[in-house]
């Protein structure tokens, strides 16, 4: 078998529309050009080919290859093909496949109409495959599908993925090329500090070469800057990220994302192998801007829980610190040397901070107020503030304190309870109750079907 094609070409005028699924029996009928039966070797360029064929009953139809695998093993077509007898149409099997079984290549057929004449065999000659039509059977290629041309008409959608991730290539070539002695000296500083702060997030690790270096003089320098300061300033503090980057460093991360999530998007595209549509790295881009956003949502939450867990132990201990006789901030000296690690902790060790710096008692409590930013502590730091400035013993409110927050914990925790159970009710309905109904039923069905009693 010969799979040399003869050198047909694509009909040149626009009798049917490039829609596939828009050709109809008219407009195949309406090509003058004369249909013969040739083979269609297969290679990778031939995706996408539509074919218009006609068989011996009068019967037109049209075909157009989806996609192609091809090895030294197996051979595998995807296809779409509609055949129109009259008024009805036949759909035929939409693959076609032949592999190599002891030492011997198989031929498939599928047919392409309803009495099974006109046949479609896929067979193997020489180092490739091809489609070879019955006798019945004549073709005409009519040309690629109209989704290559409207890439060609949208050349600015095609192309701007690639100008981002060329972009975000020649910023990241520049982070490790460019000369960095006009940052040694603060970047050893900035070392030495970070190296006190524990715990640093890997992802502010991680991209805060990238950022710090391109976006945050760009940011620096915009007119809003003391609104993005005021925007981010609080949110860095709830969620303890107060030492880790500045406000103006946040919004450097976004815009950088921008780039960057493109850039992971390739990478994860490369190292899995799948060929995803570059169409989509615009809406990476997109993610990658709010993508801070969210995680910096995921953070404060984390943190505030933290500091709900933590503090009725903390405030027993502060009671019974002052209950001893010590004062409030030797108190909470004790609580910072015997408390287990958490975030209500390290704002204890910042307010003695501050307190020995020369902040006031109450103007530290705000300042913690300030940077959990949760009802309990608020509540908590305003009762501490009122005692302070009335003289009033603290040791009565601490137990009051603590007897109320363990109150509120446990009423969380009921809470929560209770709404579990709406939660997984939806899950139930989805995947449990159809096995029970199944079960239950599936025997009834059986003996129904025996015709047994």
């Amino acid at each position: 078998m010969a799979l040399i094609v003869p050198g047909y070409r694509a009909w040149s005028q626009n009798i049917c529309p490039q829609d596939f699924n828009q050709i109809g029996p008219t407009c195949i009928n309406s090509i003058q050009r004369e249909f013969q039966n040739v083979p269609i070797p297969l290679n990778p360029e031939i995706i996408g080919t539509m074919v218009f064929y006609k068989t011996e009953n009068g019967e037109v139809g049209k075909l157009k290859i989806e996609s192609v695998l091809l090895n030294r093993t197996e051979c595998i077509v995807y296809l779409d093909a509609v055949t129109y007898a009259g008024d009805q149409t036949f759909t035929p099997n939409s693959s076609i496949s032949i592999s190599l079984a002891n030492d011997q290549w198989l031929p498939n057929l599928i047919y392409l109409d309803k009495d099974g004449t006109a046949g479609l065999e896929l067979k193997r000659a020489g180092n490739t495959c091809g489609l070879v039509f019955s006798e019945k059977v004549k073709i005409i290629k009519y040309g690629q599908t109209g989704e290559i041309s409207k890439r060609k008409e949208n050349n600015i959608l095609f192309y701007a993925p690639l100008v981002l991730v060329f972009i975000a290539i020649f910023i990241i070539v520049r982070v490790f090329l460019e000369e960095q002695d006009k940052f040694k000296t603060q970047e050893a500083l900035e070392d030495a500090e970070n190296a006190k702060v524990k715990n640093t997030q890997l992802f502010i690790r991680l991209t805060r070469p990238f950022y710090k270096r391109y976006f945050v003089p760009l940011v620096q320098g915009s007119k809003n800057k003391q609104g993005l300061k005021t925007k981010y300033r609080q949110k860095l503090a709830n969620a303890g990220l107060t030492k880790d980057m500045t406000p103006e460093e946040f919004v450097a991360l976004k815009f950088f994302m921008i780039l960057g999530g493109p850039f992971v998007f390739l990478a994860i595209r490369w190292i899995v192998e799948e060929q995803w549509d570059l169409s989509y790295i615009p809406l990476v881009a997109i993610a990658g801007y709010f993508y801070p956003e969210m995680w910096l949502s995921g953070l404060i939450d984390q943190r505030r829980n933290k500091v709900l867990l933590a503090m009725p132990f903390i405030v027993d201990m502060l009671a019974l610190s002052v209950e001893a006789g010590l004062d409030f901030m030797a108190a909470i000296q004790r609580v910072i040397e015997k408390a287990p690690p958490s975030p209500l902790v390290e704002e204890f060790e910042m307010l003695i901070k501050e307190t020995k710096i020369g902040s006031s008692r109450a103007e530290g409590l705000r300042q913690l107020s300030w940077r959990v930013n949760i009802i309990e502590i608020n509540s908590f730091c305003a009762t501490l503030i009122a005692a302070d400035s009335v003289g009033a013993s603290i040791a009565p409110i601490l137990k009051q304190l603590s007897n109320e927050l363990r109150v509120k914990r446990s009423s969380r925790a009921e809470q929560l309870g209770a709404t579990a159970a709406t939660k997984i009710l939806f899950p139930m309905i989805l995947f449990i109750m159809p096995a029970v109904i199944i079960a239950i039923f599936a025997p009834m069905g059986l003996k129904a079907l025996s015709g047994n009693p």
